[in-house]
């Protein structure tokens, strides 16, 4: 897909209050660089190729006053590496990174890889990638994550819609992932916190009835509402179901100016409540902030 040259504000907006951004991406530098192939060849020319410590100053220098920092595992024992790394980036930045960790379901050492991020780290809960780790939501394999997470109080922000599509997966997402194996997993494990970017992608009416549903999903605006995708409807609800949303960007990972998602949604116009919850209250709901 073409990347943009939109332009970019040097500073979000004053009248936003505090912005927490909900889905930032830090990685070692070996995998940035991984991830920055992959992209090249399968997706689209990343806008702010930078690492970890570029992406903190960065973001601070703009406004940004803490964010969830968000990693992913494709091949075994990749996870705990991962885990170690986010753990160190954010203990020399408080105030700022706010870590979540990661597991590869069903690699051999899974469950001790869960319960050394969230007890041993005290990482803040999981990110998982339905696409990149090749597993449905409701896998039975996910079943002792989902419950480790539950039984913690720690959230699981899981990219489980079906789009952005891509052959370079190796798998089809539309058949592995879909907003009735979401609700499968909440029906399973009922205190479970999920976090569901992207406003489920393609499905965004499908999730948004689950929000309304079930008390602990919630949906991230990730690259939901900047006009990159074309023929996602998303903006009534937004003025719907703004209670149960978090402001997230997936930077630096981007393919247009890293405000943009921030300035259409201001542009809506929202209340003054609404606003302060998509950026910032309900992210320190959901991660205990």
């Amino acid at each position: 897909m073409p990347s943009m040259d939109d332009p970019e504000g040097v500073a979000l907006s004053p009248a936003l209050g505090e912005v927490i951004d909900a889905h930032v991406h830090l990685f070692p530098p070996r995998v940035f660089s991984a991830l920055h192939r992959w992209f090249d060849r399968h997706a689209w020319n990343i806008r702010y190729r930078m690492r970890s410590e570029e992406v903190i100053e960065f973001l601070a220098r703009r406004g940004v006053s803490r964010f969830v920092a968000l990693h992913y595992a494709h091949q075994p024992g990749m996870a705990r590496e991962l885990n170690r790394y986010i753990h160190e980036v954010a203990r020399a930045h408080r105030d700022v990174v706010v870590p979540l960790g990661t597991v590869l379901p069903g690699e051999p050492d899974a469950e001790d890889v869960v319960r050394e991020a969230l007890h041993e780290l005290d990482l803040r809960g999981l990110k998982l990638h339905c696409h990149v780790q090749r597993i449905a939501p409701d896998d039975p394999r996910l079943d002792p994550v989902w419950a480790a997470c539950e039984d913690a109080g720690k959230p699981v922000v899981v990219h489980a819609g079906r789009e952005p599509r891509s052959d370079a997966y190796g798998i089809d997402t539309h058949a592995l992932c879909a907003a009735e194996r979401i609700e499968r997993v909440l029906q399973r494990h009922p205190r479970l916190v999920l976090v569901v970017p992207h406003l489920g992608a393609d499905e965004v009416p499908a999730y948004a009835a689950l929000v309304e549903r079930y008390e602990h999903l919630w949906l991230d605006t990730t690259m939901a509402v900047a006009g990159y995708f074309p023929g996602w409807d998303w903006t009534d609800v937004i003025r719907r179901i703004g209670d149960r949303l978090l402001y997230g960007t997936d930077f630096p990972n981007l393919p247009y100016a890293w405000d943009r998602e921030a300035r259409c949604l201001e542009a809506l116009g929202l209340p003054e409540a609404t606003s302060r919850r998509i950026f910032s209250e309900n992210a320190r709901r959901v991660f205990s902030l």
